[in-house]
């Protein structure tokens, strides 16, 4: 299977570590969603392509239910 984006087949895997951050102002109090994936490199295009876990998926739905102690006590 080649890339998605340019279709070379010149891909290669890599661990990662991805800090997601939630965008707007009104988010600056939120904590990242650390993710340690498995990422698929395109070599020719530079495209990434990984799979977060079931773990981070549901810290990225369920943003409102996190405990006030992992918010930033600056910001609101």
């Amino acid at each position: 299977m080649g890339c998605k984006r340019c279709a070379s087949e010149k891909l290669k895997t890599f661990g990662g570590e991805v800090a997601i951050h939630f965008s707007g102002l009104r988010n600056l109090g939120k904590p990242h969603v650390w993710v340690f994936p498995t990422m698929l490199v395109c070599l020719n295009c530079g495209f990434v392509e990984f799979v977060l876990p079931d773990e981070q998926l549901g810290q990225l739905q369920n943003e409102d239910s996190w405990p006030q102690s992992r918010r930033s006590a600056w910001a609101s």
